[in-house]
């Protein structure tokens, strides 16, 4: 029964590589910063590595706060059943979506799909209407704010760096702005996690008590110098190429700028990639957890609830097979067909994309990255040209997102219902 469930996982995990991981890369592909191979490594690993180290905690709530589970208490075979049907269901409506190159949220997949379960298994009380509306308007919100954020990034970067007649010596002024810029986001998303355990070491080996938010803070500060010094050199280097009489041509300036933030956008793809992977591995292997401790102890998981290792392994491996097989699709669509992008709208689009989800992070909203991401590349539409935007994607994409809570809800609830019935005549 564990290895057929955990088959289920992966092949869930699978597909939610192949669409929702894909769009911490979309835009670095789409801007020519990476190749789609290096943004499949890239990504591979980091997405792992989050969703192995700091995955467990995301797995925990799914399982246990968007349904009570004490209302199975007395019927845990039947929270089984349930979650088995969360999985096959969400696991088909993100191939459905992937096929069609459609970038959904897999947070809205899983709670729609638990949603619809309960409703049928335990009555309408069993679900927790408000924790739907919250989704429901975070849903609404999300693009908004990355659009807005995005536009105002870019909007900067256009105004003091590339409409100015010295862009260069801009770009050089900025370098350290744009780097605390990308640190203070992003690494707000993953310092505190990592210097967690050099603060233990500290404590426990020599004694010394940090305050929290120190280290980070230290962290922070000396990698915004050292990025501003690594780009201040990099940029140098490639001008004194460039200008050398052995060259045989010259780049345009604009060439030069683009180049050197792309760099920064592969660095703020890097770090969402990783955060993601600590976040969104929960949506595909909490079902499965759930399951694991039912089988194990023959009752529903409650306070004392935790995911085992080698759930978090599976959940990564299934995330990594899936981007590296299927999520050219998404990858193609988030970083291509909404606008052409260049690495100075990505750059702006990835950290307007961290900003919203810290910020909902901050506030314990469930957003989505996909969401977000959409929104942010929009944003950078609107101030590069209006008419640049295709919107017979973002169509499709609105749809997308429009049934993803009710059809995977109807998905769980009907495979449930089924599941249900045949197991009460066997």
């Amino acid at each position: 029964m564990i290895v057929l469930v955990a088959l289920l996982a992966f092949y869930l995990a699978f597909n939610l590589g192949a669409n929702d991981v894909a769009n911490s890369m979309g835009t670095s592909v789409g801007s020519k910063a990476v190749t789609l191979r290096q943004a499949l490594i890239i990504a591979g690993i980091l997405e792992f590595t989050g969703a192995v180290l700091f995955g467990s905690a995301v797995s925990e709530t799914l399982a246990t706060d968007i349904v009570n589970p004490v209302l199975f208490a007395a019927t845990p075979k039947v929270l089984l059943l349930g979650m088995v049907s969360v999985l096959i269901a969400c696991g088909l409506w993100m191939q459905i979506a992937t096929s069609f190159g459609l970038p959904v949220s897999s947070s809205h997949a899983v709670v729609g799909a638990i949603a619809g379960f309960s409703w049928v298994a335990a009555g309408v009380r069993a679900v927790d209407w408000s924790s739907i509306g919250i989704i429901t308007i975070a849903w609404i919100a999300t693009p908004i704010v990355s659009g807005a954020i995005a536009s105002g990034f870019y909007s900067i970067i256009k105004h003091y760096i590339l409409d100015k007649p010295d862009p260069l010596f801009r770009l050089r002024e900025w370098i350290p702005w744009l780097s605390a810029a990308l640190l203070s986001v992003v690494g707000v998303i993953v310092l505190p996690t990592v210097s967690k355990p050099i603060q233990v070491f500290l404590l426990n080996n020599w004694g010394i008590a940090l305050p929290a938010h120190d280290i980070p803070l230290g962290l922070g500060a000396i990698a915004s110098v050292t990025l501003s010094l690594v780009s201040w050199r990099q940029l140098e280097t490639r001008q004194t190429k460039e200008r050398s009489p052995i060259t045989n041509y010259q780049l345009p300036i604009t060439n030069l700028i683009e180049q050197q933030l792309g760099r920064f956008q592969v660095l703020s793809a890097c770090c969402v990639a990783f955060a993601h992977g600590s976040n969104d591995v929960g949506n595909a292997i909490a079902p499965l957890a759930a399951i694991a401790y039912i089988s194990r102890t023959g009752s529903v998981p409650l306070a004392d609830f935790s995911v085992p290792l080698w759930i978090l392994v599976l959940g990564g491996l299934g995330i990594v097979v899936g981007l590296a097989v299927w999520g050219k699709n998404v990858i193609t669509t988030v970083g291509e067909n909404i606008i052409p992008l260049k690495p100075s709208g990505g750059f702006c689009a990835e950290l307007a994309t961290a900003t919203t989800v810290l910020l909902a992070s901050r506030l314990g909203l469930p957003v989505s990255t996909s969401h977000a991401l959409v929104g942010g590349v929009v944003g950078i539409g609107l101030v590069q040209n209006f008419r640049s935007i295709r919107f017979s994607t973002l169509r499709s994409i609105g749809s997308a997102w429009l049934t993803t809570i009710p059809i995977t809800a109807a998905l769980a609830a009907g495979i449930f219902s089924v599941a249900n019935w045949v197991m009460g005549n066997c």
